[in-house]
């Protein structure tokens, strides 16, 4: 590792940290991305793999709030499990 190029992210809810984790592990094993990140090591994972991971998290995320959004009249929280993609 660099010099001074330590983690210095502050965490805002620090147990959020391991539902993330394992949500990114879910997406991974659903887009059928190289397995050798069960290692918890993903150097040998490609970019674009990482990006696809990443991009879907992010798509799921977003539904969710929208979902929350619309509920929102109808006592619904944010606080549900991230939907699945719909299939195209």
């Amino acid at each position: 590792m660099a010099l001074g190029s330590g983690n210095k992210n502050i965490k805002v809810i620090p147990e959020a940290y391991q539902a993330m984790n394992q949500f990114k592990y879910e997406v991974a094993t659903e887009l059928g991305i190289n397995p050798e990140y069960k290692s918890g090591y993903w150097g040998n994972i490609s970019s674009r793999e990482c990006g696809a991971v990443g991009g879907h998290m992010v798509r799921r995320m977003i539904a969710a709030a929208q979902q929350s959004l619309v509920g929102q009249g109808q006592g619904a929280s944010f606080r549900g499990g991230f939907p699945q993609e719909p299939n195209p």
